[in-house]
């Protein structure tokens, strides 16, 4: 199925033009994938607004409706991520028909929408095919995976147990089925990325089925396959990143935390847990060290030196992260300041180089499901559709600002042109600074 429908126009709902223009000192990066370009949550954009909505619409600079809440029905929880490419917001999303009574044996529409960057303006709304999974456990929902943006492609993972690539116009190029869809823990959840010319999916199935896939880009055929037998059950987005000039692939897999070759999948390196775990938290590197956390309740986490190669449990381990309460965002660094949250709205900050934890402090309405960004002026964003929070990135708690759209999601935010955009259940939001204000 490759049905396109046009959101209506006068759903959507710009503010004056001129404001557009008002926009602070930033970088005019690309936010392409789950948590940027770095895939850590770091943005070089200065001067991001602080504070957004309430009634004057402070900051807003436009707002837009999700294709599923344009159509008859109700839309999914929706939590993948918004990305931006060359002045366009992609999103994804599933909506449930008009009618439908038990959401265990229906699925849902399968879309992909585009947006203009700098007015909100919907320029296509693309439904694409349904994988062979149904889920049973619907906490997470069918469009959980972050899409990603490369070699004039979009590349969108839906919970369903299928992939689909499609040009920067909507049109869609091939879709790739996954196998093994009965053995993913509650749905397909990790995030795709590229590298150089093959997409790559961590499909961490009931062991011993697990395995990292890498598909061609233009084909979508299988370029190869790495099985993952020693690993189990697990929901955590690879980051893919440059090492001692050395690209890497970081999982955290349910027996160690580990760096991958992104050209076959083999094993660099491997830091063992002290246990088993099924990881949601994508790692983070700062000042040279990487910090990974599991994420379920009770998970503990590493700090580890990535230089090291085989098992470097004894010899590149720096400290333990002990065990928290559960949160399957992702951490973020500023210098060599950790700042996570975890459930019900703990923050905590530690430094990276030693086990100090510098404060730990429980923050009102912030989302353990939504992972934070740092900016290049040490601004923590933990920013979503519904309440938002920013801290000054150091060693004390310091609130710079809060806010609330009313519209809360598990979507994490994406910057670029300095904007941030969110993503809400209802609207897909753009927040830049009005006229110098904060």
């Amino acid at each position: 199925m490759h049905n396109r429908t046009q959101t209506p126009k006068d759903l959507w709902i710009p503010f004056a033009a001129a404001l557009l223009l008002s926009l602070s000192s930033a970088s005019a990066e690309n936010w392409p994938g789950f948590r940027g370009t770095t895939g850590m949550g770091a943005t070089t954009a200065t001067g991001l607004p602080l504070e957004w909505g309430g009634k004057e619409g402070k900051n807003l600079l436009w707002k837009a409706p999700l294709p599923p809440t344009v159509h008859e029905g109700e839309p999914d929880l929706n939590p993948s991520s918004p990305v931006v490419f060359n002045g366009r917001v992609f999103v994804t999303a599933a909506h449930w028909p008009k009618g439908t009574t038990d959401k265990r044996t229906v699925q849902p529409e399968h879309r992909v929408a585009a947006y203009d960057a700098a007015t909100g303006k919907p320029i296509w709304d693309t439904v694409v095919a349904l994988g062979p999974l149904c889920l049973k456990d619907l906490r997470g929902g069918y469009a959980v995976p972050t899409p990603v943006v490369a070699e004039g492609r979009i590349f969108a993972l839906f919970g369903s147990s299928i992939l689909h690539a499609l040009d920067l116009e909507g049109n869609l190029l091939w879709s790739h089925t996954l196998s093994d869809p009965d053995k993913f823990d509650v749905a397909v959840v990790s995030s795709p990325v590229v590298f150089q010319d093959t997409v790559i999916l961590l499909l961490e199935r009931k062991a011993p089925a697990a395995s990292i896939l890498a598909l061609d880009v233009a084909t979508g055929k299988v370029r190869w396959e790495k099985k993952r037998p020693d690993t189990d059950l697990g929901h955590m987005s690879p980051v893919l990143t440059t090492i001692a000039g050395r690209p890497q692939l970081l999982v955290t897999a349910t027996h160690a935390m580990q760096g991958l070759d992104p050209a076959n999948g083999e094993a660099l390196w491997s830091c063992n847990w002290d246990r088993k775990i099924w990881p949601v938290s994508s790692p983070v590197i700062a000042n040279g060290l990487i910090y990974a956390i599991g994420g379920r309740t009770g998970h503990p986490g590493v700090v580890v030196d990535p230089s090291g190669h085989g098992d470097v449990t004894t010899t590149h381990l720096k400290w333990r992260v002990s065990p928290m309460a559960e949160g399957v965002s992702s951490p973020v660094a500023f210098g060599d300041f950790i700042f996570r949250v975890n459930a019900p709205g703990v923050v905590r900050c530690v430094r990276v180089g030693n086990s100090d934890e510098l404060f730990k402090e429980r923050l009102a309405g912030v989302n353990p499901d939504v992972s934070p960004i740092a900016s290049a002026d040490g601004r923590i964003y933990f920013a979503t559709a519904g309440k938002s929070i920013v801290l000054k990135a150091g060693p004390t708690l310091e609130i710079l600002a809060e806010s609330d759209l009313g519209d809360p999601c598990g979507a994490a935010p994406a910057v670029a042109d300095g904007r941030i955009f969110l993503k809400g259940r209802a609207f897909l939001y753009a927040i830049g600074n009005k006229g110098g204000g904060k």
